[in-house]
């Protein structure tokens, strides 16, 4: 992918960087032979990027070139709004307040260069900054206050604005983003697509183990797929790709939504996609959802506090509560008494408005059906920790936490759980899910959907084997084509 540096004239980036190549923007906006490039990547470091200005169509026309620009135009839009540059400063809040504890001052402003700071010791914080805010240079402002240190504004700086001293590592840092991960260097000529794997490598619970990673890459490749292991650092490189497979907890308030948000609006192919992981990762939602298509769920009451005094009556004890974002296990209790409720209640009402409270159904294991596309991909059966009623017994420790699974040909599995399983998928979407259901006398109760559920090596793949995986790679192969077709790539 070649590189352009648009500036407002050549002087403002003295700098020479191999396969990387220098504009003026006036020369890029009006030259006809940049309306024809394909392939490119535009880096706008020109002086202004206010409504209008010269800084902004070089983003706005290299966004309709299909150039991927940086900044994007909704980049600049971002930087000029306090609430996303609040939010932004929420959601860094312990980064922030870690990184800036030594200073003493009541103000700070630190310079990221293509997320890397001068000092170590913001390393972190610039890149996540650089994440947040998609622009080559940047200077975020800080005040400290009664409640800590906040980002007070973040603004892009133009290759003009940079001191003297910065240039040496402005270079460096430029070239060293210019050159990793880029397709030309990555891709084999036995490959013809790119897939980045987001991962996180300290996850002690991680939905794909490392072997099982190993086993995706090994698979993706015999379908002519280069896939490449990412993690949230590596944001900024999304648009080098062609799909994205998040093999990572997933939750709305965090990077892995918004990676997936970022790769969807790139148009990449991307599993778990923002609607599915929406949709799965809020039980209320999904208590809403399943119930209003007569998909069969254990007897559930949406609590507020309006109405949680009506639980015990309607659901009996024990009942369980689930905080709406729960995932694997956390976040989802059992209770055995009103007053226990009522105590607990309280706890999740400080963190949500609505607690999805369900009815207890006691099993020795949950059945776990696979699916992707539509079509049945595995089963298996978790069975309950020993002396837990739960599949993971966060008390525990080491292989003490988890109960026995045993994984079935789909073709064994009850066929009423199947097909249960694939009803309750269609309501979400045609992406790669888990459905947990539970067996009760006779009857089964989808319990959840998980939009990023568990794949191990040994364990969803005992049946499947290699084929499992190849599967899953297969559906990329095709999604990837097809974009491809549509859109002329």
């Amino acid at each position: 992918m070649q590189i352009y540096i648009v500036t407002n004239t050549a002087r403002d980036w003295p700098a020479n960087i191999p396969g990387v190549e220098v504009v003026d923007a006036r020369k890029y906006l009006t030259d006809p032979a940049f309306s024809e490039l394909r392939g490119i990547k535009v880096f706008n470091l020109c002086r202004s990027y206010r409504y209008q200005s010269t800084g902004y169509y070089v983003s706005l026309l290299a966004e309709a070139r299909g150039h991927k620009p940086l900044p994007h135009v909704g980049t600049v839009r971002d930087l000029k709004n306090q609430t996303v540059v609040r939010m932004a400063s929420e959601e860094l809040d312990e980064l922030i307040q870690k990184s800036l504890a030594p200073i003493r001052s009541d103000r700070f402003t630190l310079s990221v260069y293509f997320g890397q700071n001068m000092v170590k010791r913001y390393e972190r914080l610039a890149i996540s900054l650089f994440n947040q805010f998609q622009s080559p240079l940047l200077r975020a402002f800080f005040v400290r206050g009664e409640g800590g240190w906040q980002l007070r504004r973040v603004e892009p700086v133009s290759a003009s604005g940079v001191p003297d001293h910065h240039w040496p590592f402005l270079v460096e840092s430029a070239t060293e983003h210019f050159t990793k991960r880029r397709p030309s260097a990555r891709r084999s000529a036995r490959t013809r697509y790119d897939l980045a794997i987001l991962h996180n490598p300290d996850d002690p619970e991680p939905p794909s183990d490392a072997a099982a990673l190993k086993k995706f890459i090994r698979a993706a490749a015999r379908v002519a797929i280069g896939a490449e292991l990412i993690t949230r650092d590596d944001y900024s490189s999304i648009a080098e790709f062609d799909a994205l497979f998040i093999r990572e907890t997933t939750y709305i308030n965090n990077h892995t939504y918004r990676f997936s948000r970022k790769a969807a609006g790139e148009g990449l192919v991307v599993i778990d996609d923002p609607d599915s992981i929406l949709r799965c990762t809020n039980k209320v939602f999904l208590a809403e959802l399943l119930g209003r298509h007569r998909v069969p769920i254990p007897r559930t009451v949406v609590a507020h506090r309006d109405n949680a005094g009506e639980i015990g009556a309607k659901l009996g004890f024990p009942v369980v509560l689930k905080k709406p974002d729960s995932a694997f296990s956390r976040g989802v209790i059992k209770v055995e008494s009103e007053d226990e409720l009522g105590s607990r209640l309280q706890e999740f009402f400080e963190e949500s408005d609505l607690v999805v409270a369900q009815e207890f159904l006691p099993t020795t294991f949950d059945w776990r059906i696979g699916v992707i596309e539509g079509h049945p991909l595995y089963a298996c059966r978790y069975y309950m920790a020993d002396g837990h009623w739960q599949i993971i017994d966060s008390r525990a420790e080491g292989d003490d936490r988890y109960g026995k699974f045993e994984t079935l040909p789909v073709e064994m599995a009850p066929q009423k759980v199947v097909q249960i399983a694939l009803k309750a998928c269609n309501l979400i979407g045609n992406g790669l899910y888990g459905v947990d259901i539970k067996e009760s006398n006779g009857k089964f109760f989808v319990i959840e959907v998980n939009d990023n559920p568990n794949i191990e090596a040994g364990i969803e793949d005992a049946i499947l084997k290699d084929e499992l995986y190849q599967r899953i790679m297969s559906v990329f192969l095709r999604r990837i084509e097809k974009q491809k077709s549509v859109f002329g790539a």
